[in-house]
């Protein structure tokens, strides 16, 4: 293989025939053009199009201008652009087997992007109007393309770079939103979320698509609890927040005498006892009848008819059963380790479902949070985009326990529910 040297650093033959762009720091390298009339800006990982790859796609003015200048970010936690650089401008009707079939409205948008899950899985596309400018989303739906629609997703490129830029600032707490570093609760998350709104709000004439309304109504209520002094578990949920969440007397707080002796973890009884959970998690009921049983004791004494012994799984002694999940699931602790796991009788199967109880809690919270806050709305949230509103809770989810970040294809109790649209757990 044979080398170019630049004075600063070497190009293979590999990268100079890819023809991208890459900036790093304030060096430039240029290859020739692309394919697909992409350049890369790696520094800032950003990608732009050549004025010859905007051909006949893009009429209006204004976003050839951002489309060859500043551009597209390669991708983010919200979105990829990726299929420009692989793929260059196609349209709707480029990507579908049997285009006749699509909504006319449909098949001469331009495919740009997608939108991601926190396991980087892509889920809509991103769609320009080339005439107008305007960014819309569509699933793809290739067994039935006369069923496919669009979202509105933003006015212009311009308008959805500054929504992409203010919600990543928002989650790094830079920039905008700097000053609610170290900030948690229910202040900071009223503040941060009406800020985030407002930012919106200026870029649409107080119009914002249900994407972006989602994610400041939402993506916010992940700075309720911040990390406890102690760091025995990960989240130090403020006092009284699921009394005022749920209701005086639906909180049940436990006392010692409740308890096995298989739960050791200690963190894990001091938070049953002082913060408690909800008795009615609408996904989740305690159970409130007898003192927690391990899951051995639950089928001996419960359900001695359903599974023996050699069926549960290992470590069975030491599994605590809190209460049941819908489906036949149980919601069990790790006497151990304090961690939550999910059992699915019919399945005999343990899944991780949260990372410890204070996590389970902020699940909880944040489900019941999303109802009344989807309900105070007149259901604005759930209606005609739900794929929109489940990934934006997962996202939340995530963002505060990694154990919603499953891997792809990965079963995940909570993941799986709010994706549930036909049972409305949303």
């Amino acid at each position: 293989m044979s080398t170019t040297d630049t004075g600063t650093r070497t190009i293979t033959d590999t990268e100079a025939a890819t023809g991208t762009e890459t900036t790093t720091g304030t060096e430039k390298i240029t290859g020739t053009e692309t394919a697909s009339g992409t350049e890369t800006t790696t520094g800032t990982e950003t990608i732009t199009l050549t004025e010859g790859a905007l051909g006949p796609y893009v009429t209006h003015t204004p976003t050839r201008r951002w489309l060859t200048g500043p551009g597209l970010p390669a991708d983010s936690g919200l979105l990829t652009f990726e299929v420009l650089r692989t793929d260059g401008l196609r349209t709707v009707a480029d990507h579908t087997g049997d285009p006749a079939r699509l909504p006319v409205d449909l098949r001469e948008q331009l495919v740009i992007g997608a939108l991601r899950d926190p396991v980087a899985a892509e889920t809509e596309s991103v769609l320009l109007d080339g005439a107008t400018g305007e960014v819309s989303t569509t699933c793809f739906l290739h067994d039935r393309p006369d069923l496919m629609e669009r979202r509105p997703f933003a006015p212009s490129l311009q308008t959805l770079a500054g929504f992409m830029t203010a919600t990543e600032e928002m989650s790094a707490r830079s920039g905008r939103f700097a000053s609610y570093e170290g900030r948690f609760g229910p202040k900071a998350v009223t503040g941060m979320s009406r800020r985030l709104l407002t930012e919106f709000e200026a870029g649409v004439d107080g119009e914002v698509p249900p994407f972006w309304k989602m994610a400041a109504l939402i993506r916010p209520l992940a700075l309720v609890a911040g990390p406890p002094e102690d760091s025995a578990l990960t989240l130090d949920l403020p006092a009284r927040l699921l009394d005022q969440e749920f209701g005086q007397g639906r909180v049940v707080r436990y006392e010692d005498v409740d308890f096995p002796v298989a739960l050791a973890h200690e963190p894990t009884r001091r938070f049953l006892r002082e913060t408690g959970l909800p008795e009615d998690g609408f996904l989740f009921q305690l159970d409130t009848d007898v003192p927690l049983p391990t899951l051995t004791e639950y089928y001996e004494d419960e359900r001695p008819d359903v599974l023996t012994a050699d069926q549960l799984p290992d470590g069975a002694d030491h599994l605590i059963r809190l209460g049941h999940l819908v489906e036949d699931n149980s919601l069990v602790v790790d006497g151990a380790t304090g961690a939550i796991l999910d059992w699915s009788e019919p399945e005999a199967t343990l899944h991780a479902l949260n990372t410890d109880v204070s996590t389970l809690a902020f699940t909880l919270w944040l489900l019941h949070r999303e109802r009344t806050i989807d309900e105070s709305l007149s259901h604005e949230l759930t209606a005609g985009a739900y794929d929109q509103l489940a990934t934006t809770m997962t996202q939340t989810l995530s963002a505060v326990d990694p154990t919603g970040s499953t891997p792809l294809g990965e079963w995940h109790y909570w993941t799986e529910m709010f994706q549930d649209e036909a049972a409305g757990v949303l």
